[in-house]
This record gives structure tokens, sequence and C-alpha cells, in this order.
């Protein structure tokens, strides 16, 4: 007779010791068909809130751990008045998140918003087309820092401290065009507001251009950009040959919101202030 329970209790103690652990998604974008009823690829304004606040509490519950977690029904209440409140979903303007004492602007002002990442970022992703040997014409990135001017003063144009000692340099050497990518991830916005880097509301810029040496007529602005954001550069090994260059723009690329991206005008783009 107990070697035909024997089986029941195992499969009884596995039951029980598996309450102890609890799965966890590791994507941040999920939706439960039981709590959203969302068509396939429905991301409009009036279907996204739902589908957001489920996205938010998972990855808040993968990444930040169960200590943000509140069992029982107070949980439950506390999503069920999210989902009531898209607009804090959806809201750029939350005193509580100011980054540097400046607010994101509002995700509609698509020219004010790229040079607001572009002012406010200390450094990017620049893309060149390599010509080091193993990897001879395919895309080759390097972090840099930048700056558009000081703080108090912004350009739209970005400018670099570059070195010849730099393989990115080479590569524009032989082919000038490059592409530089920001991301709203790099301050405190998406992470007080629980947004992934790749959330769509978590705003993305690439700027892309002919990247050229800064002339005398412009050094002594190139200077104080980029020295007065880096000032630990101006104490870098002269025998560096350090050159200042910066960006001729051709194109902004940006993403900020759900729903595809926007192509800037560099009209609007230079127009706009990221104050």
């Amino acid at each position: 007779m107990r070697s035909c329970y024997f089986p029941l209790a195992v499969f009884a103690s596995i039951l029980c010791l598996s309450q102890s652990y609890r799965l966890r998604s590791s994507v941040s974008w999920v939706v439960s068909s039981n709590d959203v009823d969302v068509e396939d690829g429905d991301l409009s304004e009036e279907a996204a809130p739902a589908l957001l606040v489920d996205g938010a509490a998972l990855w808040k519950a993968n990444v930040l751990g169960d200590s943000l977690e509140t069992p029982g029904e107070k949980n439950n209440a506390d999503r069920n008045d999210a989902v009531k409140r898209p607009s804090r979903l959806f809201s750029y303007r939350l005193e509580k998140l100011k980054s540097g004492g400046v607010s994101p602007p509002p995700h509609q002002e698509t020219a004010k918003t790229a040079r607001y990442i572009a002012h406010y970022s200390d450094w990017g992703h620049l893309a060149t087309i390599s010509t080091q040997d193993k990897i001879k014409g395919i895309p080759f990135g390097n972090i840099f820092s930048v700056s558009d001017g000081p703080l108090d003063n912004s350009t739209g144009v970005m400018y670099f401290y570059m070195t010849p000692m730099d393989y990115t340099v080479a590569d524009l050497e032989s082919n000038p065009y490059a592409s530089l990518t920001f991301s709203e991830a790099e301050g405190d916005f998406c992470r007080q507001m629980v947004y992934d880097p790749e959330d769509p509301r978590c705003a993305r810029l690439t700027l892309t251009g002919k990247m050229v040496k800064v002339g005398p007529e412009e050094l002594a602005f190139a200077k104080e950009a980029m020295f007065s954001r880096h000032p630990v550069m101006e104490k870098w090994p002269v025998g560096h040959k350090w050159f200042f260059m910066k960006m001729d723009l051709i194109q902004v690329w940006l993403q900020d919101w759900i729903g595809g991206v926007s192509l800037i005008p560099l009209e609007d783009y230079f127009k706009a202030t990221p104050f």
C-alpha cells in the first residue's frame, strides 16, 4: 500500500514547494487578454492607457522587485485606480519628475523635444562606417561626450572633442557622414516613470549629418561649449592632438510617443528651444 501513496506524496510536496516561488515575465510590455480587450496592432491613445498600465506593473515587479507590490485587495484597488487615471501615464509635466529643474516638453512638441534631448544629453552614441580591417565597411558605434552649447545657450549644433588616435576619426576621414543617437533614459525621467528604454514614451533622438572640423571663427565657442559641460577635458593630454568637430545636420529623427516616428524639418529644429 505504501508504494501506491508514495508518488502522490511526492507530487503533493512539489505542489507545496511551487507555491513558494513566482514566475516573472521577462517581457516588459505584456497584456493579459482577461484584463484588456485590445485588437492586434491597436496602439491608439484610447486603447494604450490600460495596456501601458499593465505593462508598467509587470516591468516594475520584474525590475524593482516584490518590495513595491502590495498584496491582496489594496493591490487590486491601486491597479484599478491607475487604469481610471490614464492621464498620469500620458503626462510629461509631473512636477515631481523634474530633472535638473527642467521638465521634458509635451510629446506633441516634437521639435522642442528634440532640442531638449540634444541639449540636456552629455553623451551620445556615434555610428560610422568602419575602416578597421576585420569590420571594414560595417557600421561601428562609439560613445562620445557632446555639447550643443553651455547650459544657458543651446544652439542645436552638436560639438565633439576628438583625437586622431580614435578609430572613429579614421572612419570619418574615409566617410564623414555619421549618426548620433541619444536616449531620454540617460536622465532621470524614464527611470522615475518606470519606462523601459525601448518604451516609445522614453524618447529617442538620432541626428544624422556630416562631421566637419570646427573652423577658427567658431573655435572659441566650441571650447566654451565642451569645457563648460565637460571641464575635465581641458586637462586631457595635449600629446593626443585633440581637436574640435561638429555635425552639420541632414536629418532629425525622433521617437517620443506611440504610433510612429517624427522626421523634424531642420528649420523647425533650429527654431525651437529646449528651455
